[in-house]
């Protein structure tokens, strides 16, 4: 079986949260993630935690499940009444935020440079502006800048971080270094000994092909943006040392014990697959996930008789086609037994205590009292 942290109780969910302030979702596109993650969180808030629900997803799809406006770098609280129609103790809160890298880069300059003049200098400049939103890295970097923000405010008990729904859902973990990598590169190092004392770009320095190619490049981008370039990188030497320092502190953090991970897939192979691709990247980071859930899963049962069905349906009073819902019935265990050998799959991969099953829902998760309902799946063992 792949590696998983320690065996939770039959409450498996409140000694998850007991033991995390942090769990990470991650798993491929279209297995409902963002649901699992909006629903574990709606569960906390019920149970009187504060919980903020996080997304790096440029997607609204956690938004429009909880029924709110978002915009990006704002946490937007979801009215206590409504909590409180879901069931929600009186103590707990949920807000919501969907990540605004810049804006997180932003802050990051800000405190950590020496003064507000050169603060200022690096925010106007033009190439600062580009690597604070188009940098490879940046927003995976910035997602754990803003977790680890948030989590030394002490304004909730519980953070739940959404994912991108991408086969590199994981490389966050490795942010950190590569962007210090990046700024710390022999180019970017280059164009500051490139600088003359006087501030101006300095061909003389180059040799003559380099410069060939730089003056082609200053064409196409505007001579400008070269100096922008070099400048923002000496200036970067200053605020190099507190960054650096920073990213290891973010590593670091998020291999802390507080910190916890959950798998998501669907019963299918391909998103099986996915989840021993994620299990092993967390291994190789020394992680371990804490469990896999297993979501919209279709139960086998014995189908009900034509007679059955027609007394039902009499019962409760509703005028419906019996063929119909044979058929569909047909169709729901044809879904049930293709998907078992997968949950069966699953279930040799992770061990009972570890593997979470969601039952699919009737219809799209829509608003909070579905999400109250998939919470509760997640909540039972």
């Amino acid at each position: 079986m792949l590696g998983l942290q320690r065996p939770m109780t039959d409450d498996r969910f409140q000694r998850l949260t007991a033991r995390r302030r942090v769990v990470v979702c991650a798993g491929a596109g279209g297995v409902g993630k963002t649901t699992v993650a909006a629903a574990l969180s709606l569960s906390a808030a019920q149970r009187g935690r504060r919980v903020l629900c996080l997304t790096i997803d440029p997607a609204r799809r956690l938004a429009d499940s909880l029924g709110i406006s978002l915009a990006p770098g704002v946490e937007a609280e979801v009215a206590p009444e409504r909590l409180a129609a879901v069931g929600a103790a009186a103590s707990g809160s949920l807000s919501v935020a969907m990540l605004d890298p810049k804006q997180t880069f932003d802050d990051l300059v800000t405190r950590h440079a020496s003064s507000a003049a050169v603060a200022e200098k690096i925010l106007h400049n033009q190439f600062y502006r580009h690597v604070s939103t188009s940098l490879a890295g940046t927003q995976s970097y910035m997602a754990m800048e803003k977790v680890l923000a948030v989590l030394k405010s002490g304004r909730y008990d519980l953070i739940v971080l959404d994912t991108p729904p991408t086969s590199e859902a994981l490389d966050f973990l490795d942010a950190p270094e590569r962007l210090v990598e990046a700024l710390d590169s022999p180019a970017m190092r280059w164009l500051v000994q490139a600088m003359q004392p006087s501030g101006s770009f300095s061909m003389r320095l180059l040799a003559r092909g380099v410069a060939a190619l730089l003056r082609t490049m200053g064409r196409l981008t505007g001579r400008g943006f070269l100096e922008d370039m070099a400048a923002f990188v000496g200036e970067l030497n200053e605020l190099f040392g507190g960054f650096k320092e920073r990213a290891s502190e973010v590593s670091r953090a998020f291999r802390q014990p507080d910190f916890g991970y959950l798998l998501v897939a669907a019963p299918s192979a391909s998103a099986l697959a996915e989840a021993r691709f994620f299990a092993e990247r967390l291994r190789r980071s020394g992680l371990r996930a804490d469990a896999l859930v297993l979501n919209r899963v279709h139960h086998v049962a014995a189908p009900a008789s034509p007679a059955a069905l027609t007394a039902l349906l009499a019962e409760r009073g509703l005028s419906l086609a019996v063929d119909q819902l044979l058929k569909a019935q047909a169709d729901e265990q044809d879904r049930a037994l293709g998907e078992a050998p997968e949950v069966e799959k699953a279930r040799r991969l992770f061990p009972p205590e570890s593997l979470w099953l969601v039952p699919v829902m009737a219809g799209d998760v829509r608003g909070l009292s579905d999400l109250a309902k998939v919470g509760r799946a997640l909540t039972s063992a």
